[in-house]
């Protein structure tokens, strides 16, 4: 009997919503990755693209654990001798959040272009609206991911 393989057509995806406040950062992404490539489907397969789409709606709530706000360090690179700049995950938070968590979400995700396209599929927005209303996305609670007090 050969192997089943899902095609094109057979691919269902559905949209989640997550409402980051209050979520460790680390433990949100881990499981919008999973969401992202599919492994929570019993069609997953590793070299399609059998995913859903996410939705991350309160980006600056965010929470980092510990000093690792103003421990951890993003870089990024010109492409320039000496073009690498560096700054901590507390100010990239409070200049842009929705791509320090859109960063988090894609070091999880394969580094080719079925990563790549996986990673279109999420959408994250610093504030608590979001324009895709008409998608009918479900709430994805992520309990695990709670911030311990």
């Amino acid at each position: 009997m050969p192997t089943y393989s899902p095609s094109a057509n057979d691919i269902e995806r559905s949209w989640y919503v997550v409402d980051a406040e209050g979520l460790t950062l680390g433990r949100m992404a881990t499981e919008v990755a999973r969401i992202l490539r599919g492994k929570h489907k019993a069609t997953f397969t590793p070299h399609l693209d059998t995913g859903d789409h996410v939705i991350i709606v309160n980006a600056d709530k965010v929470v980092l654990t510990s000093n690792k706000a103003e421990a951890k360090r993003v870089f990024t690179h010109s492409g320039y001798p000496g073009g690498i700049k560096s700054e901590t995950y507390a100010d990239l938070l409070g200049r842009k959040p929705a791509d320090a968590v859109r960063r988090s979400v894609r070091g999880m995700l394969p580094k080719n272009r079925l990563g790549r396209q996986m990673l279109r599929k999420l959408k994250v927005y610093a504030g608590p609206d979001h324009p895709h209303a008409s998608q009918r996305p479900e709430p994805l609670v992520l309990d695990a991911a709670r911030a311990r007090t």
